[in-house]
């Protein structure tokens, strides 16, 4: 589960960046909260819940989440997506293994290349990190 502050924003990270599907959604008045439920395309019984509180709140570390890390087909694609949805990636895969970006709620998210690692290419190879990760 991770608290988020801004479902639309999360959503956009989550789902149209990030490329996860929504599975259901509940809405609890009595509770004020909204829980969204998202997987991997074709894994189902593996979900991630977001959970957004009505009523504001901030959150500090642990209170939120740690991070999330998810398997892609092609790591390179997948930063290239995040990119043009405006996700800054702030550790390229330059191994052609691993990369790291930040949801709008600043959870820290892992992309690791499903099976071996693709051979470094640019612009990733030669592409700093960016901030904290």
């Amino acid at each position: 589960m991770v608290r988020v502050t801004d479902l639309e924003a999360s959503l956009h990270f989550y789902r149209d960046a990030l490329g996860l599907q929504e599975t259901r959604r509940m809405e609890n008045a009595n509770g004020r909260f909204t829980l969204v439920y998202l997987s991997a395309p074709g894994q189902p019984e593996a979900e991630v819940e977001l959970t957004y509180n009505w009523d504001p709140e901030v959150y500090t570390g642990g209170r939120n989440f740690g991070h999330l890390a998810f398997a892609v087909d092609d790591i390179y694609a997948a930063c290239r997506r995040l990119q043009e949805h405006g996700v800054t990636v702030l550790r390229p895969p330059r191994d052609g293994r691993m990369a790291f970006v930040r949801s709008p709620d600043q959870i820290s998210v892992e992309l690791l290349q499903a099976g071996p690692a693709l051979a470094p290419a640019e612009p990733w190879a030669s592409m700093p990190n960016t901030g904290q990760w």
